[in-house]
Order: C-alpha cells, then sequence, then structure tokens
C-alpha cells in the first residue's frame, strides 16, 4: 500500500516550506482563496486526504497513519522542518505531529480543530450512515456543517462546489477517517505540544467551535485564540482574507522566534504589523491553564476495557451501564470492563467484525435478546451491513431455531432502522 500522499506546491522553491492540511470530505482546493497570498512568502505545500480529490483510496486507520504518510511524502521531497496549518481532521494531523515529531514543526496553526472531535458514537453512526446509504446524506448536510446560513444563502456555487468535493470522495476513505477521529483524543497531551501555535475558530462554527478551541489555548503552553466573526466551520473558505491575513502575521512572527538553523528567518511581511492591529478585535490571548494533578494509573486491563467497550458499544451506552451501577453491581461492572472488554475483546486473534459475527450467534443461540440491540448496534459500527446482518440471523434461524431468530430479526430490524436512517 503506498505510503504517501497526494500533494502539490505553490510558491518560490527557495522559501521555507508551509503545509496546509484539508478537512474531512474536502479536497487541498479549500485553501485556493488563501495561496495567492500565503505562497508570496512561503513554498506552500497543499495534500489530499485519501480518497479525497482524485487521491488513491487507500484507507488511512488513524490520525497518526496519516500522519506518518504526510512526513514520508515530505521525505521524499528532502523536507525537514516547516510550518503547519491544518482544518479539522487536517489539524489533528498537525497537532499529532507536534506531540510526536516536535522537531519537525517550526509553528502551527489549528483552525476549526478540537483536541478530541465530539464523541465516538458521532462519528462511528456517521460511519455506518455512509457505509449504508452511500455519501449523499453527508452531502446534503454538507453546507449547513460548513458555512452560515447568510453565506450558503448569497453564494449557491460555492455551496455546490462543496457538495459535490464530499459526493466524489471515496466512501471506504471517509469511513476510516470518520473513524480515525472517534479515536482521536489529545486531551491529556495538550501541555506536551511545544511550539508556537494560533487556533483559529468562526465564531458561528458549530462543528468545533469557539468552546473547543478556548480548550486547545488553555491547555497549549504558548498559543492564542483568533476568533473569525461571520465564519462557520470552513472559515478559509468563507472569510479568506481575514484567515489568510491572521496566518500571515502568526507565521511570520512565529518563524522569527524559530532558532532551527533548518528554516531561514523570514523578514517581516509587508503589511503585517498593520494586519496584526486591523484584527486586534477577533484575536485575543488566553492564559495557559494549571494543569489537574497527575492521578494514579488505573489497571491496564480495566483501562484498555474502558476504551474498547465504549469503541464497541458506544459513550452512551456505557455511560448508562455506569449510572445504572451502584454499590451491589459495580464490581460486576469492574469484572465486565476488565475480563470481557480489556482481555477477550482486545485479542489480536480476530478483528472486531469477526467478534461481531459471533456475539450476534451466541446471543442468539443461548436465548438472550436483551443483549442484541447493543451489539447488532456494534455491528454496524465494528463494518457489519444491514445484509450481512441479516445473512447471520438467517444462518441462525437454521441452528438455533425459528422463534429465537424471528425475535432476534425484530431487535435488529429496529436497531438498523434507527442508526442507518440519515439526519433528516
Amino acid at each position: 500500500m503506498p505510503r504517501t500522499l497526494q500533494y502539490r506546491f505553490d510558491g518560490p522553491e527557495d522559501a521555507p516550506v508551509l503545509v496546509i492540511g484539508p478537512s474531512l470530505g474536502t479536497t487541498w482546493h479549500m485553501w485556493d482563496r488563501q495561496i495567492p497570498e500565503l505562497s508570496q512568502h512561503w513554498r506552500v505545500f497543499r495534500y489530499d486526504l485519501p480518497g479525497h480529490g482524485g487521491a488513491p483510496a487507500h484507507a488511512a486507520a488513524s490520525v497518526a497513519d496519516l500522519a506518518d504518510r504526510l512526513l514520508a511524502t515530505l521525505d521524499g521531497l528532502g523536507v525537514q522542518r516547516f510550518g503547519y496549518a491544518g482544518c479539522s481532521i487536517g489539524g489533528a494531523v498537525g497537532a499529532d505531529l507536534a506531540l510526536r515529531h516536535p522537531h519537525r514543526v517550526a509553528s502551527l496553526a489549528l483552525v476549526a480543530s478540537s483536541p478530541r472531535f465530539g464523541t465516538a458514537d458521532e462519528f462511528r453512526q456517521r460511519g455506518v450512515i455512509v457505509r449504508t446509504n452511500g455519501l449523499e446524506p453527508m452531502a446534503r448536510t454538507a453546507p449547513e456543517r460548513w458555512f452560515t446560513p447568510g453565506f450558503a444563502a448569497a453564494q449557491p456555487a460555492i455551496v455546490e462546489w462543496a457538495v459535490q468535493m464530499v459526493r466524489t470522495t471515496d466512501p471506504g476513505c471517509y469511513i476510516a477517517a470518520c473513524e480515525a477521529l472517534a479515536a482521536f483524543d489529545i486531551r491529556g497531551a495538550l501541555g506536551r505540544i511545544g511550539v508556537p501555535t494560533l487556533v483559529l475558530v468562526g465564531a458561528e462554527d458549530q462543528v468545533t467551535g469557539p468552546a473547543e478551541a478556548r480548550t486547545l489555548v488553555a491547555g497549549i503552553p504558548d498559543a492564542r485564540l483568533a476568533l473569525v466573526p461571520g465564519a462557520s466551520h470552513l472559515a478559509p473558505v468563507e472569510q479568506p482574507v481575514a484567515v489568510s491575513d491572521l496566518l500571515l502575521t502568526h507565521f511570520s512572527t512565529a518563524w522569527q522566534q524559530d532558532t532551527s538553523a533548518a528554516i531561514p528567518v523570514l523578514p517581516q511581511a509587508p503589511g503585517a504589523a498593520g494586519t496584526a492591529a486591523s484584527f486586534a478585535p477577533v484575536a485575543e490571548i488566553a492564559p495557559a491553564a494549571v494543569p489537574d494533578a497527575a492521578e494514579p494509573a488505573p489497571d491496564d486491563r480495566y483501562d484498555r476495557g474502558t476504551r474498547v467497550r465504549r469503541e464497541v458499544l458506544g459513550d452512551s451506552h456505557v455511560d448508562a451501564a455506569h449510572a445504572a451501577s451502584d454499590a451491589f453491581t459495580e464490581d460486576f461492572q469492574e469484572l465486565v470492563t476488565r475480563y470481557a472488554w480489556g482481555e477477550v475483546w482486545s485479542r489480536d486473534g480476530l478483528d472486531r467484525r469477526t467478534r461481531s459475527v459471533i456475539t450476534l450467534t451466541a446471543l442468539v443461540a443461548s436465548g438472550h435478546p436483551e443483549g442484541l440491540a447493543a451489539h447488532a448496534r456494534a455491528a454496524l459500527r465494528n463494518g457489519l451491513t444491514p445484509a450481512e446482518i441479516k445473512e447471520i440471523l438467517l444462518q441462525t434461524a437454521v441452528y438455533c431455531g425459528l422463534p429465537a431468530a424471528g425475535a432476534a430479526f425484530a431487535v435488529a430490524g429496529k436497531v438498523i432502522q434507527e442508526e442507518t436512517t440519515p439526519p433528516a
């Protein structure tokens, strides 16, 4: 499988490199309106996510996998140190690079990003919807997630462009990116990001809004917040001038502070001082958060089991199980988490799809329909399609009995209807 990404360069060959990353469902063209300005000062490197913009459809399993592919691409081009700006999942890639490869990143801008994107349940259900219905539901709802209503109404051509970007994305790569975002959580690691960081967010972003931005700024020691009025999630598209000026000011200033000989020191960009003054109302300094006191490390099996249980069954299911436990049942909940999820479900011998097949069959065979709803939902999140679940239950009808299979069909059918129905 190729370990590199589709890319393009803009700007002088002898200028320092600024890497720019896209958001989920978009291509490098989401940054088109920044290129004329940024490419005057940097050699701008843009890349596409796998299966986006015609890029080869080799899905990446995690944000770290995407970051590794990006580094492999840059290594092949001889780029060792660079500035990085990324939007949404592109921002997650930049944060991962700053944490795992801090010597490579000179300065960082996180646009419409977050240390954790919503809940794992939200992104896994998005994957279930795409696996069942294709990308049309995501394409249809993209404008309301990405743009303010006024912009969407005034710019129908840009809205249609955005919808087409999603429609032409490879579904498998989109689902894999959803899984990567579901697993991404760097809330406990923000204090280790040691590069100058700009956190830029649209004031009306309903996906990763100002609250998430302030969490980033509070946790990253050398970070400042830029709040852009009149912009939603794709602020670079909706407010291109403001975003370009803020990025120009940040990277010019931050790289002047970089003492590494690997990157030339840039002179103050023409007009940068005026830019900073004109955007003072939308860029504010937030203090670093005081770190919490260290807590004792949990038992590895319990910690691993909690993570796997949440990934498979969903946060809402696990939260409800914990909320319903009391002094009498809490030890049982710990046993389930540590043994079933931390040991058996965490073993490498079978993938999760196969474990879901076995679990659904076992629940039907043992006459325990009360567990079927949770595990039918888990099976969808683990990659089984409704058609495959139907075949599993038909097989149980032969070997476990028609009444048991009939009850299972009733439970699983309701779950499939709930999980695969696109949002209105």
